[in-house]
């Protein structure tokens, strides 16, 4: 008897086409783009990564980042979900947004959609995963200078800087580690710390706690601490740039190599300044403070920093660095000024 074997299906066949289809189409189909609608008719897409201080930053395929001026758009769309501030502080989560009339755009929410003027957003960006509104930036450079004649000299300077902003609050972190030889021997070996602590009570004014901390296996001054508190004021920070003042009374102590130690209060007014240049491609920064201790030996402290760091691609940087430190007091002055160029990233 022959044995009887069914006919085969065509479905595999069918599904592996089908399949195949929708890998195609999938890989053909651009991704979900964000829509901005100019005023002047002009329709820009790309990728939304920061509305802030009526600036839009809005990322693309064919001109990088670029910022545009919020009083300039008529309207936006998305598909992705963002997290909407129309207070200083307090934001809620919009699925998506939809196209709306002139200056105003529809928040989607399920069945509670709603439409708002875009003068009346404060901040808008993608929610993080931990912290929605997180907001992060930072730069590290590093340069080494190495010198071999009469005189070998080694040189390597380590910069840390970075700063995050959540709702209410700002942290500013600060490290740097120079170590210098002379021929083998060590003429510089020093920490630095500084931890800033904002707590914004306005969209501008708010009060700092500022810690620092650095420590010197050389000089005769080993280490120094500083704890200060103060109000301060944020003149812009946005997509171009940043400016703030803050006034501090501070407490200082001072140890020596040789055991003996000081203590005393100062006041102390501190800048941080940045501005963004040709399309953020150049970065111009200033950063200091000018104290004056509550001691008669000493009649004036200055200890500033400024450069420029050049973009070399998305990531990395080429900074330009000048310090100046210069103290002031009644048994002479000190007047330091130190130039260093680096490479670095930023983020």
């Amino acid at each position: 008897m022959r044995a009887f074997f069914p006919p085969r299906s065509p479905m595999p066949m069918t599904l592996l086409r089908s399949l195949l289809s929708l890998a195609l189409a999938a890989v053909t189909t651009p991704l979900l783009a964000d829509t901005v609608w100019l005023k002047n008719g002009d329709k820009l897409t790309g990728s939304i990564e920061l509305f802030d201080s009526g600036k839009l930053l809005l990322k693309t395929d064919y001109a990088g980042t670029i910022t545009l001026d919020a009083g300039k758009i008529a309207t936006l769309e998305s598909e992705r979900e963002l997290l909407i501030k129309q207070g200083d502080f307090v934001g809620e989560r919009a699925k998506s947004l939809r196209a709306a009339g002139q200056g105003q755009v529809e928040l989607v929410n399920g069945e509670a959609p709603k439409v708002v003027e875009l003068s009346s957003i404060s901040q808008m960006l993608p929610p993080k995963p931990l912290v929605q509104d997180l907001a992060w930036t930072g730069n590290l450079s590093v340069s080494a200078d190495y010198k071999q004649a009469e005189n070998d000299i080694k040189d390597y300077d380590i910069d840390l800087d970075t700063r995050m902003r959540h709702g209410a609050w700002r942290h500013g972190i600060a490290v740097e580690y120079d170590h210098e030889t002379k021929d083998d021997e060590r003429k510089t070996d020093r920490v630095e710390l500084g931890y800033d602590l904002d707590r914004f009570i306005t969209r501008q004014f708010f009060w700092q706690g500022q810690l620092k901390y650095s420590h010197d296996r050389i000089e005769d001054l080993r280490t120094q601490r500083t704890v200060g508190s103060g109000p301060g004021y944020q003149f812009w920070d946005d997509a171009l740039g940043a400016f703030s003042m803050t006034g501090l009374l501070n407490r200082n102590d001072y140890v020596f190599a040789d055991g003996s130690s000081e203590h005393f209060n100062s006041a102390a007014m501190e800048w941080d300044y940045k501005r963004y240049l040709y399309g953020k491609n150049l970065e111009l920064y200033s950063q200091g403070e000018l104290g004056a201790p509550f001691v008669d030996e000493i009649d004036y402290i200055i200890d500033t920093e400024a450069g420029l760091r050049y973009k070399l691609n998305s990531w990395a940087a080429l900074t330009l660095k000048a310090e100046w430190d210069k103290v002031s007091a009644e048994h002479g002055d000190t007047n330091e000024r130190r130039y260093v160029i680096g490479l670095g990233v930023g983020w």
